[in-house]
């Protein structure tokens, strides 16, 4: 279970990135499930070139960026559906990790990683891993919790509120989403980046799926846990994060088929949007608030 934990700890960083997009920007954006690949992708082979493991996790975070950055040009200035914009960076994105890959899967067992020292030292799978990996994800959320307090972040939240009437104050919505979804991306690259050297290797296939574990992280922990103000909100999706990755732990625990997993995962998400709805679970305080994070009253503040 405590595997499950870190698990969720390190996904945290993408849960946190879906929802910058989801629900600040208020925008679906599918390029998670490649930008996640590309980091992975570019910290790997990296790493293989005899590079610094944190050069190499810079520079995921980077390729993230990039990423994210295309599907907000492909939206604001090629005018493309914001869906289809990061449905088509994410095909592209296939092709270009095969790429930068140059095979399927890249193996990274016998390579100095930034997991190296706390796997050497027989920690990962212990408490003091856990810690490790809490203040990492913590930092994230911190940094996000101060860039949505400056002037660009509330400009960032109120384009996701109201874009015509923050235009009208001269704000540049198409640079906010823009900046949004590159720093999403760049999340979920570090992200990719770190997962890859935890599980020992990067695959093209490592991605596919992902937006489903990030939206129930952020759906899951904000019902839960609250999303009236960013730093509630923000933790939330950290602890929805590592919820969802204990009950898919407890799921297999209890017997399921490991490739059931997405399905599983499908009806987490399902029974989160649908619970909330019922006039049962309405008068339920701790469910109420699932209901607000549907409806759209995330968190600002």
């Amino acid at each position: 279970m405590i595997v499950a934990v870190e698990l969720g700890l390190i996904y945290a960083i993408m849960a946190l990135g879906v929802y910058l997009t989801f629900r600040i920007l208020n925008f679906p954006d599918l390029t998670v499930d490649g930008s996640f690949t590309t980091g992975a992708a570019v910290a790997s082979i990296m790493i293989i070139n005899g590079y610094s493991p944190v050069v190499s996790t810079v520079a995921a975070f980077g390729a993230g960026l990039v990423a994210g950055w295309i599907t907000g040009i492909l939206h604001t200035k090629g005018k493309i559906n914001g869906l289809l914009a990061g449905i088509l960076t994410m095909i592209a994105l296939y092709s270009i990790n095969l790429r930068i890959m140059g095979r399927a899967n890249l193996p990274l067992l016998r390579e100095d990683t930034l997991i190296t020292p706390l796997r050497d030292a027989g920690l990962l799978g212990t408490a003091m891993a856990v810690v490790v990996f809490s203040l990492f994800a913590l930092a994230v959320k911190f940094v996000i919790d101060w860039f949505l307090h400056t002037d660009v972040g509330l400009a960032m939240q109120a384009t996701g509120d109201n874009e015509e009437m923050i235009r009208s104050f001269g704000v540049s919505t198409d640079r906010m989403k823009i900046l949004g979804l590159a720093l999403s991306n760049g999340l979920v690259g570090l992200c990719g980046a770190l997962i890859a050297q935890y599980q020992g290797f990067a695959d093209i296939g490592m991605g596919i799926g992902l937006i489903l574990a990030g939206l129930a992280s952020v759906i899951i922990g904000q019902a839960i846990f609250g999303s009236r103000l960013i730093i509630i909100a923000s933790l939330a999706v950290v602890l929805g994060s590592v919820l969802y990755r204990v009950v898919i732990q407890l799921a297999l625990q209890a017997g399921l088929n490991p490739n059931d997993m997405k399905l599983i995962s499908a009806v987490l998400v399902v029974i989160a949007l649908v619970l909330p709805q019922w006039k049962l679970f309405k008068r339920i305080g701790g469910l109420a608030n699932m209901r607000k994070s549907l409806t759209g009253a995330g968190a600002k503040g």
